[in-house]
């Protein structure tokens, strides 16, 4: 029997055309693919996580369900794969479109449906799921285009060569580069993009798709305007979703590697938003800093150095400006697109005081975990504001072992304060802070004030002394909420609001950011 013609047949059934003289570029241009295909899959997944844990919260949960869910769909796509019959690439294309409209307009359209849907998990986790799918069937596709071209064990090395590489620029350049640069919404669409070009590379560069390409150009065509269109109205298009989202104009947003950031404005106040949860509004913040630092100040007269964990709004370090005899004062926030709104936003500087332009002052970048640890410096006092422990990233930095660095850092007779949560909603969290300090080595001392965007709101004083001296030293002038009766009363606990027992904060545990998900669950979902 004549094994020329079963070859040719074979041929023409995956869609690859018959041996031509000379050398066959097709094969590098459909790994190529893999390539691409590989990134974008990757990114579609982190930007589902990403936008889940924006606005959903929980970002370990959220990434961990989203990945199962991906991998899951994936695993049904590559399963299908086996009923794909006729013209494989003309399959091949279709998909590269579809996925390129599916996963480019994800972002966009999950942001809008937060708003709009109740059943916004639902909506989430079907989009995942069809965006796994269709991923799922590309590469089975490919190899099967590819099995005439290469022994099997060089196909299945190369295709998972060109795989994992575009997984791991993926993980690369989406916090590095795309995240800072275009945002979520403008990745999305510039991956679903690159989907609609491979198709359209496959589809020019392949003779054997002649008989189909009038069909599917029109389809690719319309496909790449669509996503140019999203990607050149995307800013309008994420301004009209954070409108829906909050009742007052947003007058600034930004995308950083961390966090959404969102400032917004009315006639009576400004408000800032980390991920969509209120950070301060200008109307009261006064009140929540003043607390937070004024109490620990007022115990030190002699303090010279200042550490500020958090609090990259520079408020906290412009109530400590307050006081002359600081000779420096350390700031350490990782979010660098943070700190650079509240150095350059006229309003912000104007709230701030300019507070982290001051030459006293000293702005560090970076994880407050591990800068903790390599650094050498003792302070007189340590001011932790940190966002709340709504998660493991966050919950670290309330654990035991972070304190006990911070104990190692702080001077003889020095103090550390702490926000802690509301002791009303989050009870258990907020007592859960004190008696972490505690175990590592700290005498406490908590107290509370109310803050009337927020409600009653607790923080935790810690010092090796035994004994706090309120008295010690003068209250600065104009102070518009703390005073020396003020603190006493803060220190009183009424019976809704006193000690309970609680799991200290462990770094193998995370007991905090379970309570505070299970206090403030009925609050925010």
């Amino acid at each position: 029997m004549d094994k020329v013609p079963v070859r040719r047949a074979r041929r023409a059934a995956s869609g690859a055309a018959p041996a031509a003289a000379g050398p066959d570029y097709r094969p590098a241009l459909l790994l190529g693919s893999v390539f691409v295909i590989a990134t974008c899959g990757l990114i579609y997944e982190l930007i589902a996580g990403t936008l889940a844990s924006y606005l959903l919260g929980d970002s370990v949960m959220q990434f961990s369900t989203i990945i199962g869910a991906y991998l899951f769909s994936m695993g049904i796509g590559s399963w299908l794969s086996r009923y794909l019959g006729g013209s494989l690439l003309r399959w091949f294309i279709r998909l590269e479109i579809l996925v390129g409209l599916v996963g480019g307009f994800s972002a966009p359209l999950l942001f809008v449906l937060f708003e709009y849907v109740s059943s916004f998990r639902l909506m989430l986790y079907a989009l995942v799921g069809l965006t796994g799918v269709l991923v799922g069937l590309e590469i089975p596709l490919l190899m099967r285009i590819l099995e005439n071209r290469f022994e099997f064990k060089d196909l299945v090395s190369r295709v998972f060569t060109f795989d994992y590489i575009g997984a791991l620029l993926a993980s690369l350049v989406f916090p590095l580069v795309l995240v800072p640069q275009l945002g979520l919404i403008r990745t999305s669409l510039l991956c679903g993009a690159l989907n609609v070009v491979v198709a359209g590379v496959a589809l020019y560069r392949f003779p054997e798709t002649r008989p189909f390409r009038r069909s599917l150009t029109g389809a690719l065509v319309a496909s790449l305007m669509a996503l140019a269109v999203g990607f050149g109205y995307a800013e309008r298009l994420q301004t009209y979703t954070e409108g829906l989202a909050f009742q007052d104009q947003v007058i600034y947003s930004k995308t950083t590697p961390y966090q959404r950031l969102v400032l917004t404005k009315n006639q009576r106040e400004l408000r800032l938003f980390l991920n969509g949860n209120l950070q301060f509004s200008s109307a009261d913040e006064y009140r929540y800093h003043e607390a937070l630092v004024h109490p620990a100040m007022q115990a030190l007269p002699r303090a010279r150095r200042v550490l500020v964990l958090g609090g990259g709004d520079g408020l906290a370090v412009r109530e400590l400006l307050k006081y002359p005899q600081l000779q420096s004062i350390r700031l350490v926030d990782l979010d660098a697109g943070m700190t650079h709104l509240f150095e350059h936003n006229q309003m912000l500087l104007e709230l701030n005081q300019r507070a982290l332009l001051h030459p006293k002052v000293q702005v560090i970048n970076g994880d407050a975990y591990q800068w903790v640890r390599q650094d050498t410096t003792r302070y007189d006092c340590i001011v932790v504001d940190f966002p709340d422990p709504g998660n493991y990233s966050i919950g670290k930095l309330y654990s035991a072992a972070f304190y006990r660095e911070l104990e190692r850092r702080l001077a003889p007779g020095g103090w550390v304060v702490v926000q802690s949560t509301s002791p009303y909603v989050a009870r258990r969290s907020f007592w859960c802070v004190a008696h972490t300090l505690e175990a590592a080595g700290f005498t406490t001392l908590p107290y509370h004030c109310y803050v009337p965007s927020f409600g009653e709101w607790g923080f935790v004083l810690a010092g090796r002394n035994r004994h706090w001296r309120p008295d010690a030293g003068p209250l600065p002038a104009g102070l518009r909420y703390v005073t020396p009766a003020t603190i006493r009363d803060m220190r009183f606990f009424p019976p809704d609001m006193s000690e309970i027992p609680t799991d200290i904060n462990q770094l193998n545990n995370q007991a905090l950011v379970r309570y505070f998900e299970e206090d403030w669950g009925p609050y925010v979902h």
